[in-house]
């Protein structure tokens, strides 16, 4: 092989090489919005978290800005969020289990036999859509919301821990959609993958609240939808619960346990 050759071939390998993990992220994105499931779950998640917002601060506007109001307009102002949290688990965990259910997961795992390529592609993928629409989500929520609490002199600028909240609701969202993604590769089932990360956030996260003493106190705090949640609200509904970026820290932490063992199983398991 001549001199020119072989640097034409080493060069053409490392195009390849470098392109892999693009190449892979693109084949994601592609699936990821091939499919209908995940337009009307984000449509539903602009829908459900935006309007509740807009619908809780209209109705809680007059009662908020009344002197024996008991709760901060703060805590209303990202309230669709607590509901349409579920479009993240069910964008996440479609995300892998729609591959199992039909199959296709083999041919994805064929052409990309290094299959911790393909958890990280899926991970980039789902988590990017996810922080961009719950981003927008929230803060849609807040023009909306925003507009009753200034008609009653309560208005909160998007400034501080409002302005966190916009972008905390794109990292809750983000995180969410990745624990469940991990939980969809650990099960590859769809309905028991969504009930489990629906149970685990709004049944046994609630729940824990009544295990009495110092332990259930713990329990309720590092739970994944408390840990998590604080991230998205300006002021949460309950002050007991670690601050936002702590609470984040440790859903991130749980998230990455989560993500550690898909991993496992997916190089140890077969297709």
């Amino acid at each position: 092989m001549s001199a020119k050759m072989l640097e034409q071939t080493t060069a053409h390998d490392a195009r390849v090489e470098q392109a892999g993990f693009g190449h892979t992220v693109r084949s994601e994105w592609s699936k990821l919005w091939s499919v209908r499931s995940t337009w009307w779950t984000l449509v539903a998640l602009v829908v459900v978290g935006a309007g509740l917002t807009t619908l809780m601060c209209w109705g809680n506007a007059e009662w908020l800005a009344a002197d024996d109001a008991d709760e901060s307009p703060g805590s209303f102002i990202t309230w669709g969020l607590m509901i349409a949290q579920v479009c993240a688990v069910i964008v996440g965990v479609l995300a892998v289990t729609s591959e199992y259910g039909t199959g296709m997961i083999r041919t994805t795992l064929a052409a990309t036999p290094a299959r911790g390529r393909v958890l990280a592609a899926k991970a980039v993928v789902v988590t990017g859509v996810m922080f961009v629409a719950g981003t927008l989500t929230a803060l849609l929520g807040y023009f909306g919301g925003n507009y009753f609490l200034d008609r009653e002199g309560i208005g909160l600028a998007l400034e501080g821990d409002v302005a966190r909240a916009m972008y905390g609701s794109g990292l809750f969202m983000a995180g969410l959609a990745l624990f469940s993604l991990a939980v969809g590769f650990i099960v590859r089932h769809t309905a028991a993958a969504i009930s489990i990360v629906l149970g685990l956030v709004f049944v046994v996260g609630n729940m824990v609240l009544l295990i009495p003493g110092e332990l259930g106190d713990f329990i309720t705090k590092i739970m994944p939808g408390n840990a998590g949640g604080e991230i998205a609200t300006p002021v949460s509904f309950n002050p007991d619960l670690m601050g936002a970026w702590p609470g984040f820290g440790v859903f991130a932490l749980e998230s990455a346990v989560l993500v550690a063992i898909a991993w496992y199983l997916l190089r140890k398991r077969d297709a």
